[in-house]
């Protein structure tokens, strides 16, 4: 049945599919096909969460039938199924708005190519996240970076080949430590599969060996998720880069490396050791709530608002790993949940922000005067995305929030609770900016002739407001997701 080898043809179709764009060459046919193989790969991922919420099982695929740990395994939990629904649905949804998009912004004769760097991406993302294999999970980091490094250089601006440059260098570095890390593991356990290495650990966990490889995985995992202060590569990255690049990386990148953080520290290494051992949780709950305030403070002084977003992003970041260091269920579930509605919402302002960039040629804050009466479906979609970032109840945000907030009452942190707020307040101040200039200033003479962007354009953008409402009333899927995964996680259940 087909249904069985699901795991690997989630990444075998985009992975040989990548090839095929560049053979069809005409930008039509490029993006016609890429897209189907985007819808595939999302119907493949729903159909994999499906089965594993109904059977209650984690899905085990030994590749060329070489059984764990001597061949390698992709292994499919309620956690990892949940991301690699996340990272579907965003390539879906972002494939869908790419062709005007992309006609816009890239010269015709790299289309193609800009639809094969994409499925590359699409694929390392996905195997990412299927992976349990250690060093197999490195192969896929690097066929995402290498891939995102190119979709970023695309950039009308000259500036994104600096962003792009700058994102490699530091992309390289995580990438380095994280495979010195895992091969500190191997060297100590002879073994790459991560359940079998949260067996073979524990006899040789007190040694020096093993703790530079949970700091080396630790730091590198970080810069590649962009914990701040280790986020230099985000703000260029994301201001510079096509929009369709900018909303499905922002979307999808930095959720990936959380998730591999989180599989890392809760079922390789184990909480008690990350957490009462190494004291993870003293130095992610700081680095949080500075990075919640630091980027969020910087957001607010920006002109342009790709970057403003960019930095809130950061901050968005901050509130995620802010729940893993709770060490709790409530706190986990706040980060589980968080990583699927941040993507929602930023993804949703992300696009946004294309469809300005399109008719407007610009981002920048003085150049939106007005723009809610030019385009009123844009910026009506831009408020209700900010009113999510902002965590407005009734919105994904709030229930991202409300999480954190309880999590943090729980173990009596109330201190903590009110920065959350706080955090809260800062986001309001950076999104009524833009609405203040775009609803409240005079339209500029510039902007006369400026209509509403392409109706693919906007379907995309409005799937992911819908979703962005939709899953801020009913939450049985994402807060009960998140919460079985983080029961799972503190219950020691290998990967």
């Amino acid at each position: 049945m087909i249904s069985a080898h699901l795991p690997i043809l989630l990444i075998v179709v985009p992975l040989i599919s990548a090839p095929v764009c560049v053979l069809l060459r005409r930008r039509t046919l490029a993006w016609s096909f890429a897209l189907l193989v985007s819808w595939a790969t999302l119907a493949m991922g729903a159909a994999l969460l499906l089965r594993v919420l109904d059977s209650g099982v984690p899905i085990s695929y030994a590749l060329g039938d070489w059984s764990a740990p001597w061949g390698i395994e992709y292994r499919v939990d309620p956690l990892n199924a949940f991301v690699l629904l996340l990272v579907s649905i965003i390539g879906a949804v972002v494939l869908l708005y790419a062709k005007p998009s992309v006609a816009g912004e890239l010269p015709q004769v790299r289309h193609s190519l800009f639809y094969a760097a994409f499925l590359l991406c699409l694929t390392g993302l996905l195997g990412m996240a299927v992976t349990g294999d250690a060093f197999n999970l490195f192969v896929f980091l690097e066929i995402s970076s290498l891939s995102s490094y190119a979709l970023i250089s695309l950039g009308r601006d000259r500036r994104a080949l600096t962003a792009s440059y700058q994102y490699l260098i530091m992309g390289t570095v995580g990438a380095t430590f994280f495979v010195i890390g895992v091969g500190l593991l191997y060297m100590m356990t002879g073994t790459l599969n991560m359940a079998d290495l949260a067996v073979r650990l524990p006899p040789v966990m007190g040694t020096r060996t093993i703790l530079v490889a949970f700091a080396f995985l630790s730091v590198g995992l970080s810069l590649k998720l962009a914990l701040f202060p280790l986020h230099l590569w985000l703000p260029n990255a994301y201001t510079y880069a096509p929009s369709v690049v900018t909303a499905f990386v922002a979307a999808t990148a930095t959720k990936v490396s959380i998730y591999v953080l989180l599989r890392f520290v809760f079922t390789v290494f184990g909480p008690g050791f990350a957490f009462e051992t190494m004291r993870l949780d003293a130095l992610l709950m700081p680095l949080s709530l500075i990075g919640i305030f630091v980027a969020s403070t910087v957001a607010i002084f920006q002109k342009n608002i790709k970057r403003m977003l960019a930095y809130s992003s950061v901050a968005q970041i901050g509130y995620v790993t802010l729940g893993i260091s709770f060490v709790s269920v409530t706190g986990l579930t706040a980060c589980i949940v968080h990583l699927f509605n941040h993507a929602l919402m930023k993804g949703a302002l992300f696009l946004g922000m294309g469809c300005i960039a399109l008719r407007t040629g610009s981002v920048n804050l003085d150049d939106m005067r007005g723009l809610g009466r030019r385009m009123p479906v844009t910026m009506s979609a831009f408020v209700l995305g900010g009113l999510s970032l902002i965590g407005v109840p009734m919105t994904v945000g709030f229930i991202s929030k409300w999480y954190l907030v309880l999590a943090a009452l729980q173990k009596g942190w109330w201190p903590i609770a009110v920065l959350i707020l706080i955090g809260s307040l800062l986001a309001l101040i950076y999104v009524w900016r833009v609405v203040e200039v775009a609803y409240f200033r005079k339209p500029a003479d510039a902007s006369a002739g400026v209509v509403e962007a392409p109706l693919l354009m906007h379907i995309s953008m409005w799937v992911l407001i819908a979703a962005n409402l939709y899953f801020g009333i009913s939450t049985s899927l994402t807060a009960g997701v998140a919460q079985r995964a983080a029961e799972l996680l503190l219950g020691g259940t290998a990967p």
